[in-house]
């Protein structure tokens, strides 16, 4: 498995077929381009190959102003299928929500006044990618399996690695592992 530079989607063009439809949807839509100033990643189960028939594609994104952000996310979306934006607090963050359909995709944006890579949903995924590429396809697959069998993506992780407690928490103890190299 190569090092993936998640920051730049360019490497979902030579990815597999989902990937590439990521890559497609994205790059048609201009999603990234609107998004810009946010500095938009696209995270989650697509990125590194453990999706399941409905997941959807996950993207990050980091605000300095809540309304403003809030805003142009209507603006940019209100008009796709299914559209819905809310806030709450994940975690003692404030978070703004945004989901839709497009282009037969879920689409969901992720955004908190903090950076992306020190979001929570990009940790755990460069986390699983590391975990993946050291302990190899079966693993993968058993991710993929207890996926298909109703589990979330980081009780999954935690069920196979033997962790107890808040999985996404315990997860986040593998960032400092030396097989970590992010």
């Amino acid at each position: 498995m190569e090092n993936i530079n998640f920051l730049d989607i360019s490497y979902l063009e030579r990815g597999n077929n989902r990937q590439k439809i990521a890559y497609h949807i994205i790059k048609r839509n201009f999603i990234f381009e609107k998004l810009r100033k946010y500095d938009p990643v696209l995270v989650g189960t697509i990125p590194i190959n453990i999706d399941i028939f409905n997941s959807d594609l996950d993207i990050l994104c980091c605000w300095n102003n809540k309304q403003e952000f809030i805003i142009d996310i209507t603006r940019y979306f209100e008009n796709e299928d299914n559209f819905k934006i809310y806030t709450t607090k994940i975690r003692n963050e404030d978070t703004v929500i945004a989901s839709f359909s497009l282009d037969e995709s879920d689409i969901e944006i992720f955004g908190q006044k903090v950076p992306v890579e020190q979001q929570f949903g990009y940790r755990h995924m460069i986390v699983e990618y590391n975990l993946i590429k050291e302990k190899g396809e079966e693993f993968r697959k058993e991710i993929v399996r207890l996926k298909k069998v109703g589990y979330k993506t980081e009780p999954a992780f935690a069920k196979l690695l033997d962790l107890e407690g808040d999985p996404y928490i315990e997860l986040l103890k593998y960032e400092s592992k030396d097989f970590i190299t992010g």
